[in-house]
């Protein structure tokens, strides 16, 4: 009995060390960029010991909710910088991309020790995905007086799969749930989808997962598990890449994104672990709202009125 004991703590240890190893680390750069200044960004608001906490607590819930729904919590993190803490947009988008960096990680690598992940799926989705961020961001460099417009679209893009969602979630799904651990469709298809997907993400900076999850489900008709741990790995690279681009270009507040980051890390633990406690139908109903809020909020926006 004890040596079954010892066993699963060393396997809950081994599960755990790649977290803990990046916790740690984003803990010591973040010491280290308040040690050195690099925290203090000109333009953005004083870091005081309320702003930090207030900082970790939203990456916590960000990182739960992307966890359990398969997306980065840009959502959650973006409008609190800018309307809330007063960062100026840009600088905002960029921090809360950067930021998404280790949300996607902790919260990727938590769904993969949870068999939650089609790897080859995946490494269609980011590797044309990243081709597709690249271009997003030179766009964004040409169109980025357009952005209330572009975020127009996206609104209305993404009413109809939030609707529908919340539909087949209150309705408690007629239809058969897919199950397994793939997702089907061409592989063709797929890094096309990752190459628009890339494109929004490098366009408008909100790392993508809220298009990848209900484009898995209604293009693929992928699994809604699998979909979650899938869409959180595929945003890795391309955080890294349009995150990267933004700290190159200025718009990365380091001491407010690392913050962040650090309870993203802890909360996309605690949303992969706990995301099979919900049956898919309240799965579709939760990130349907999500979805309809986001949709919500840049059509709004447009019209010149701020919800959170």
């Amino acid at each position: 009995m004890e040596t079954k004991n010892n066993s699963a703590q060393l396997s809950t240890l081994k599960n755990y060390a790649p977290t803990i190893v990046l916790l740690a680390l984003i803990i010591g750069l973040t010491i280290w960029s308040f040690s050195t200044g690099l925290a203090f960004t000109e333009g953005t608001p004083e870091i005081t010991p309320m702003v930090i906490v207030l900082l970790i607590i939203v990456g916590l819930a960000a990182g739960l909710l992307g966890g359990i729904i398969g997306t980065g919590g840009c959502s959650v993190m973006l409008p609190i910088l800018h309307f809330y803490l007063g960062y100026p947009a840009p600088i905002a988008i960029g921090t809360t991309l950067f930021a998404v960096i280790f949300t996607a990680i902790s919260g990727g690598y938590g769904h993969l020790i949870r068999k939650n992940l089609d790897v080859r799926t995946t490494l269609w989705l980011a590797g044309f995905g990243i081709i597709g961020v690249v271009l997003g961001s030179y766009m964004f460099d040409l169109l980025s007086d357009q952005t209330m417009l572009l975020g127009l679209f996206l609104g209305i893009a993404f009413l109809l799969p939030a609707i529908r969602m919340i539909y087949e979630g209150v309705s408690h799904g007629k239809k058969a749930q897919p199950e397994g651990n793939t997702i089907p469709g061409p592989d063709a298809g797929k890094g096309a989808f990752g190459f628009v997907i890339g494109i929004l993400t490098g366009l408008v900076g909100l790392g993508g997962g809220y298009a990848l999850v209900p484009g898995l489900i209604y293009l693929f008709n992928a699994p809604v598990y699998v979909t979650m741990g899938t869409s959180l790995a595929t945003m890795i690279p391309l955080a890294i890449v349009g995150g990267g681009i933004k700290l190159a270009e200025g718009y990365v507040a380091i001491g407010a994104a690392l913050l962040l980051a650090t309870g993203t890390i802890i909360g996309a633990q605690f949303g992969a672990a706990i995301i099979k406690k919900f049956k898919p139908t309240t799965l579709k109903l939760i990130f349907g709202v999500y979805f309809l809020y986001v949709s919500m909020k840049f059509i709004l926006a447009y019209f010149g009125i701020q919800i959170f």
